[in-house]
């Protein structure tokens, strides 16, 4: 059986002490605060990462927004996946890793903390020289590349990927490596488009609204759609979309769409079409970690640049205003991490953050 995302546990009490820790909880829907718990020890077959950096997720912004179903999770509940830390603890029976080395976590929810404790199978090391921040987003490749390859990217195939967020950035860079014929992309906001052109897109369509059906405007030029359609939006209309956006004999990759629809599915366009649905989730445990590797490879060695969508930084301590401003729609704000070092919590975030915060009341809706 193919394992499942873990939450490390949590020994929660009252109030900050010695050997205590700061954890964020989602209580209920837009809101998260900071508890504290104990520092958990690792147990033999474990190793304890202390948390420095984990990144806002739109999986994240989905539960923040009440959006997942009851059968993925119940409030509270903790967030936070996309993490790198340094070990500083081993198990007794653990062998390979050791206190010291920098690592990525994979398939660990409730990271927004300093400590947590995880499987070797969780874990991949980075260099010594590479630096942490960058290293978080290395989470997310397994799920790429796996759509990568389901989609049979190739010279011959026309690609669409809707939506420039951090993933649909991500998702650019990793399609371009696979040589598209045409590598097109859409979103709301002029900034993303143009850092999509830096990543490899040949073509770049600005949507004027969420709710605009995307080949409205891209239609003209590709009238017959496309080989390969990612959605990289949140909720599960975009799969809508794409399916009206996907060519004959096609194939649709859900890296996003994966939330609740408001739209039926028109299974027999889907049918008359000849069109394939793909997840992007590895099928089994295998796979996962070689694909944590390959990912790993390609982000140190410079082929994925997950610098240049990193738009804000916050201490753990104001984790509400970092997902009030990841919750808000624009095209200034793309990646926020959290930086979970409790002695970084010292204000040195706030003057970089302070048009952002300034400016949030002329986003909302």
């Amino acid at each position: 059986m193919v394992r499942k995302m873990v939450v490390p546990d949590m020994k929660w009490v009252d109030e900050k002490s010695e050997n205590t820790q700061q954890v964020a909880v989602m209580e209920n829907i837009g809101k998260i605060d900071i508890k504290y718990a104990e520092i958990p020890h690792a147990d033999d077959y474990q190793v304890r990462v202390d948390v420095k950096w984990v990144g806002i997720c739109g999986s994240d912004l989905e539960v923040y927004r009440g959006v997942r179903s009851p059968e993925f999770l119940t409030y509270p509940t903790r967030l936070g996946h996309e993490v790198a830390g340094i070990i500083d603890e081993v198990g007794e029976h653990v062998v390979g890793l050791k206190v010291g080395d920098k690592v990525a976590l994979r398939y660990v929810w409730g990271a927004f903390a300093e400590y947590v404790t995880v499987d070797p199978f969780s874990a991949v090391k980075l260099p010594d020289e590479f630096d942490l921040m960058h290293g978080s987003l290395v989470e997310i490749t397994p799920t790429i590349l796996t759509g990568m390859e389901r989609g049979e990217i190739s010279q011959s195939k026309n690609v669409l990927i809707t939506g420039q967020g951090v993933s649909g950035l991500q998702l650019t860079q990793f399609a371009k490596l696979y040589s598209p014929k045409n590598l097109v992309v859409t979103d709301l906001f002029d900034e993303k488009l143009e850092i999509a052109k830096e990543f490899g897109a040949t073509h770049t369509y600005k949507i004027p609204t969420k709710d605009t059906p995307t080949m409205d405007i891209v239609g003209k030029d590709f009238p017959d759609g496309f080989d390969v359609v990612i959605p990289a939006l949140l909720e599960g209309d975009a799969v809508i979309d794409a399916l009206d956006a996907t060519a004959q004999n096609g194939r649709i990759v859900m890296y996003g769409g994966i939330g609740k629809t408001t739209k039926p599915m028109d299974f027999f366009k889907m049918h008359r079409r000849r069109v394939d649905i793909y997840t992007t989730e590895p099928k089994r445990d295998v796979d996962n970690h070689r694909l944590f590797r390959e990912g790993r490879d390609m982000v140190v060695n410079g082929l994925i640049n997950t610098e240049r969508t990193v738009t804000n930084i916050f201490p753990l301590s104001q984790i509400d205003k970092a997902f009030a401003l990841r919750n808000q729609t624009r095209g200034d704000v793309i990646h926020i991490m959290i930086d979970s070092d409790s002695s970084h919590d010292d204000g040195r975030y706030d003057e970089a953050n302070k048009h952002a915060l300034e400016t949030m009341s002329q986003y909302e809706d």
